[in-house]
Order: structure tokens, then sequence, then C-alpha cells
């Protein structure tokens, strides 16, 4: 793999020793082979732009969305089967592509008998059933292959019990209706949002509830519009009365049964018993149309105004159970549930451009192929931009007309709705490779929740060549337009600077495949897709969001007609991704890095400073180490400006790239954060904390300021150090010599 490069290196070095033996004779010599100085060519990204087709796009989520194709199901398999076709096209395809196997523990119903919620009178009788299927409003929503809605990870089980609404099941909603409402052995029904989906249930078992009920309530998600007659799909893009959100009720991401290590068929694996971080009782989505009957029945106080939802009645907490005026009187919520943990094979379809000069530097673009159902938009939405992506830069190098200079790896991930599976067993198996060879991971998984603007959240270093490749990027049907000049209209922020900015969010959380990568590696990452306008709806996501009615005539629809929002969102993923493989100098802005430390400190010092002065914690040197990350920056961007990677050795421009790439593993400390599992990172990790500031430190701060023991402030010190001299690390990364 590194023939090139060592060719390019002993070539540059031999030149140079001609060079200075011709030079002593008079006579000048160029000591740099062409194809070592290979740079990013503006008229091949002017001409992938040209060749990314809408009408190829739309084609291509009709195919992936012909079947439900939930992991290591048989639409799965055709999905896999279809990947491979188009990856080892003759005219279009990759130079190479291949899938790869892991063995993996994925939850699924019971096929021949279905979960079942019901209210059961005091003589046992069912008096009222909770939907088991969603309504068919297409031959979608018919297909044999539509699975349950159900909790996946949730255990099997039976619950009866009284009713209680706990909002959207935090600790602090089941701290406040506790000290009304008796919670042992009750059933509670709660919103989703707020917290996790497995937090709803652990945290109801810590108070004693022994079931849980899961609804998406219409106002966080419909803007109050529930009626299927005329305000909700069919006829618009908010979710049925009988919608059900699926969903993975695991906090771990990868496979639950292998932490650490990769999911073969041989591979060590846990007991079942011993998994952390899923439901200890029985949980059961279900639409909002069985919500509403539910919820409008309970008796007792009602509950707070910023628990109120949609529904035209009050909603009260439960007395626990039912109002004597209601049908429901005196009866119990019974939850019978089967679902049942297996052992399946589950496949990633990879395939790889090598590069040209140098082939051991890698650029990784990856999304998940697997969904619920039919998973028009999550994920299809981003495999069918990839797979145009993918075919506009094949026939390019089919036709010799263009080759990367760094590598670049695609991957079509499996298992990712179960817990980021695919993505993750994949960092696992090859941790030590691709940690060392690789220079960024773009995810684009879902491509568009909207038709309105671009969104991106990145690391700071790659946010520059993001904005790069807005501005390059016109707006179909608008040419006067750049993406990035429309993006900025619906979302932006001051930065100190370059002014106002589109604002690209930071990666702090596991919502989708970049989590292995830039959490558990520590290779910079960025997530890309277009969206819709905020400021006119309230909704979390997308309505359909996991339900049967994420389908091809649903984004086509209401998502995006035309595509021409998935257009836009292949013409800036890939163009990112044609600067990063092609650059000779990679194009991260490291002053972007300093900015954000220099952003999380100040908001530290602001909440944490004057408290943790009082207690004798300094925290002086992360204001250093974040001064040193600074001032070791800007000598590093003086000696870029400074030099002529054309005409100097291409081992200099190695050498930067080398430390440009290796920056983001600086922060990683995989003893940072024991109780959370994959998330190493010391800025960008998940918090719990409202502080948007470093997150073991904020963390930290809010447990200590709770509990005032001297343990857990010791726990804020510990922090402290932790980002302190990970910065300082990272500072001295940078520095050319030692």
């Amino acid at each position: 793999m590194l023939k090139k490069v060592l060719l390019c290196g002993l070539g540059g070095a031999v030149a140079l020793t001609v060079g200075i033996l011709l030079g002593h004779f008079g006579i000048k010599q160029d000591s740099t082979s062409p194809e070592c100085v290979q740079d990013v060519d503006e008229s091949v990204i002017a001409q992938f732009l040209a060749e990314v087709d809408n009408n190829q796009i739309e084609e291509n989520l009709r195919q992936l969305t012909k079947v439900p194709h939930m992991a290591t199901t048989a639409g799965d398999e055709e999905t896999v089967k279809y990947m491979l076709k188009r990856w080892q096209d003759p005219d279009s395809g990759l130079d190479d592509a291949w899938r790869e196997e892991y063995m993996v523990f994925l939850s699924f119903p019971d096929e021949k008998t279905p979960n079942r919620v019901s209210v059961v009178s005091p003589t046992g009788n069912a008096i009222f059933n909770v939907s088991e299927k969603e309504k068919p409003y297409t031959t979608d929503q018919e297909d044999p292959a539509v699975v349950q809605p159900y909790a996946a990870y949730s255990p099997a089980g039976h619950a009866k019990g009284k009713l209680v609404y706990a909002n959207y099941g935090t600790m602090e909603d089941y701290t406040h209706l506790s000290q009304t409402v008796n919670l042992s052995d009750t059933i509670a029904i709660v919103k989703y949002g707020g917290a996790g989906r497995p937090a709803k249930a652990i945290n109801g078992a810590l108070f004693g509830v022994i079931g849980v009920l899961v609804y998406t309530e219409p106002k966080d998600i419909n803007d109050n519009e529930m009626s299927d007659a005329s305000q909700t799909y069919p006829h618009s893009w908010y979710m049925p009365p009988t919608g059900v959100e699926r969903g993975s009720y695991s906090f771990d991401f990868g496979d639950l049964l292998t932490p650490y290590l990769a999911a073969k068929e041989n591979t060590y694996r846990i007991p079942e018993s011993d998994i952390k971080g899923i439901p200890p009782i029985p949980t059961q989505p279900i639409g909002f149309l069985d919500a509403y009957s539910l919820i409008c029945a309970l008796d007792g106080s009602p509950a707070p105004e910023s628990w109120q939802g949609a529904f035209n009645c009050t909603y009260n907490f439960g007395g626990p159970g039912f109002k004597d005026t209601s049908s429901f009187a005196n009866s119990d919520v019974q939850m019978d549930i089967y679902n049942k943990g297996e052992l399946r094979n589950s496949s990633n379809v990879m395939g790889v451009i090598r590069g040209s000069v140098e082939p051991d530097r890698y650029i990784i673009y990856g999304n998940h192929r697997d969904s619920w159902v039919h998973g028009a938009i999550d994920p299809s939405s981003g495999t069918a931009v990839m797979l145009e992506i993918t075919r506009v830069l094949g026939k390019m190098v089919k036709a010799g007309r263009w080759k990367p200079r760094r590598s670049i790896v695609f991957g079509s991930w499996g298992a990712e709705e179960f817990g980021l599976i695919g993505s993750t067993e994949y960092a696992e198996e090859y941790h030590s490779k691709l940690r060392a060879r690789t220079v960024a991971y773009i995810n684009v998984d879902i491509s568009v929740f909207g038709n309105v603007s671009l969104q991106a959240q990145a690391s700071p270093a790659a946010q520059s060549v993001v904005l790069t490749a807005a501005k390059q990027v016109k707006i179909p049907k608008k040419d006067s337009m750049s993406v990035y000049d429309n993006w900025i209209q619906y979302s932006n922020r001051t930065s100190p600077t370059h002014g106002i900015i589109p604002n690209v969010g930071f990666l702090t959380g596991a919502g989708s495949d970049y989590a292995a990568f830039m959490h558990f590696l520590g290779i910079t990452s960025m997530d890309i897709s277009h969206t819709y306008d905020r400021r006119k709806t309230n909704a979390r996501t997308y309505p359909a969001y996991h339900t049967a009615y994420d389908t091809f005539d649903y984004a086509s629809k209401y998502i995006d007609p035309g595509f021409t929002s998935h257009q836009t969102v292949a013409r800036t993923a890939g163009n990112v991704l044609l600067r990063l493989s092609d650059s000779l100098l990679l194009p991260f802005n490291l002053t972007d890095y300093a900015e954000s430390l220099e952003q999380y400190l100040n908001t530290a010092l602001t909440n944490f400073g004057n408290t943790l002065a009082q207690k004798k914690i300094s925290m002086e040197p992360l204001s250093n180490a974040v001064a040193k990350f600074r001032a070791a920056t800007n000598r590093l961007n003086e000696l870029i400006l400074n030099s002529n990677f054309i005409k100097e050795s291409p081992l200099k421009a190695r050498s930067i790239n080398d430390q440009l790439m290796l920056l983001e593993r600086a922060f990683i400390d995989p003893t940072a954060f024991p109780d959370k599992y994959g998330y190493r990172h010391v800025i960008w990790t998940s918090r719990t904390s409202g502080v948007p500031t470093f997150p073991g430190l904020a963390d930290a701060f809010d447990q200590a300021r709770k509990s005032d023991l001297q343990e857990d402030w010791n726990q804020v010190h510990r922090h402290l150090s932790i980002v302190t001299q990970a910065i300082q690390g990272a500072a001295y990364t940078l520095v050319d010599v030692i």
C-alpha cells in the first residue's frame, strides 16, 4: 500500500541529490514528480456536480424501497445484492466491492404470537385492545413483511397494573409524579422525546413501574394535527393516528453481546443477563389514537401545563388508574410482550476506489442500509444519494478520467437501527488500521428530512471544507443562489473568526454511524443532510419516522418532490469527498478547532469558575492549555502559509497531513468515561448537563452541585485534569519537531 508513497519520497530524494549535483554545475532541475504533487482539480469537481442526476436518485430510491428491509431479513438480503450489483458494475462500479459478515444479537417480536396491550376489566375481560398494526393507506402498509410495532430489546413478559401518565419518562418526571401517586406496580404511558428510549423504562422501574407504553405526541410531531380524514398522511406529511415509531431501546452502540470485540461467529459473548442499558420491564410503543383513549380516561390530579398535549382533554396523572365515570373504570392495563433475542448474520457491503498517490490514506463515506419497514427517508434517502455519488465517480474511474489521490472507502452498514451495529463492528474489527490510516469519515444517513436547507454537524476541523463545498454548490432551479447563502438564512451563528456563517453543529452524541468513528476511534467526522424550516413546525423530526408510512410515496410527495434536495446533498457531500480525497494538503482548518475550544472554555469559566474557586479547584491549567492549543495552531498555520508544497519534498506535505489527520486522536482517552460504552472523546462525548461545554466536566459538576459530596467534587477535579491534559497533548502534536 505504501509503494506509491515510498516511490514519491524516494523519487524526491533522488531527484534532490541529482539536483544538487546539477546545481553545482549551474543547471536548474525540478526535484518533484508531478504525480506526487497531485492536488484537487476544480474541473473534476465541476464535472462531478454537473453529472449528479436527481432522476437517477429518484430511481435509486424507488428500487431501494420496493420491499421492507429490516436488518437480517429477506428484504435486507435483497438490498445487499443490489448494492453489490451496483458497485460491481463494469461501467460505473468501484475498483472492488465485497460483503463482510458479523454474527449479532438482535431483538424481534414473535411472528406467531404478536405483542398485545389491552384494558382488562376486574373480571379479566379485555374491554379495549391497542392496535397491533398500523392502518393501511397504500399497499405498502399491507406488505406481509411489515413488522409489528415493537420496542427492540424490551424483555418478554406480562405486566398488569393501573395506568399512570409520566410525561416523557425522565427521572425528573417520575420524581414529580411519585410525589402525588404511588407508582408501585403501575403501568406508565409516556411520550417519545425528552429522554432516550431505554431511559423511559429504566427510570420507571426505579419507582416501581412494571411496564411502559410509549407514544408519539401529536403536539411534538404533528403541530397538533390528528385527523386522517384531511390532516395527516395520506393528505400531508403528518403521522396518521395509528402510526407507531419503532426503535432500538438500548443505550450502548454496537453488538450488545461482544462489547469492544468484533462480533464474529467464534467471538466470546457475555451472557444476555449481563447486558446493560436496556429496559428491565416490558415496554411497547403504540399509536396516538390509542394513547388518546387511554390518557383521556385517566383519573387523578391534572398534570402540569408543560405536560399537556394535543388531545382535547386534560392530561391527568392517573389515580393511579381510570376515572370512575369512564368506560375503563376499575380496570387495569395488561401488557403481553413476546419479544425474543436472536443471533443473526448481518452484512456490511464495502466498496473502494483506490488512491493513486496515497492509497494507504482513507476517506470513508458511509450510511446504513437497514430500515424498520420500507425506510424511504431513514435510511434509503441516504443510500440513494450514496449510490448516485458512486455511479458518477465510478464512471469517471472506468473511463480513465480521474483517480483519487487517497483511497475512498464506501460502507453500507447493516443493523444500524438496532444500535449502530454494522459500523461499530467494522470499527472494532479494523481498529488499528483505521486509527492509523483514516483521514475522515463522512456520514449521510437520512439525507433529506425536508426540502428547505442544508444542515451539518462535524468536528470543528471539518467545518471549513463543508462550508467551502456549500459555497460552490448551487440550489437547483435557483442557480444564482448557493447552498451556503440559502443555509445561512435558516441557521447561522456569529464566529469570532469568520463573522456570521451557517451553523455547523458538533457531533456530541451517537445519533448515527459516525459514533464509532468519532467517539471510539477519534476520526474527524461529519454528518450532512437537508432539513425543513424549523421555524414553521414543532415536528422534532419528519413525522413518518420509523413508521410503516415512510415509503417512496411519502418521500416523493411530501419530503422532496422532484428529488432536488437529494441532489443538493449528493453534490455537497460529494464535493466534500473529492476535496478530502484529492487535496495535496488536507482541507482541515485548525483555527476553527481552537475557536470551538475557546468557546467551551468561556462557557465553563462562566458557569463553573466561581464555584470551583471556592472549592480550591483551579481552572487556570485549562485556560493555559487552550491558549497553548491556539498558539500551536497559529504556528502550524504560519508554516503552511510559508510552504510551497509543489516545489518542496512531498514528505513535508505528508508530515503536516499526518498532524492534521491525527489531531482528533489526541482527544481520545480510553479511561475517561468508564460508564459510557464506546465514548472516549473528551471534547465531544455525550453529556446530560444542559451546559454546552466539556462533557465530562459539565456532568461531574452537575452531580457534585446536587450532592455536595467531596468524592463528587474530586470527580470534577479529575475531569478538569483529563480535558486539560488532552488539549495540552493535542497542542503538542501540532509542533513540527521535538
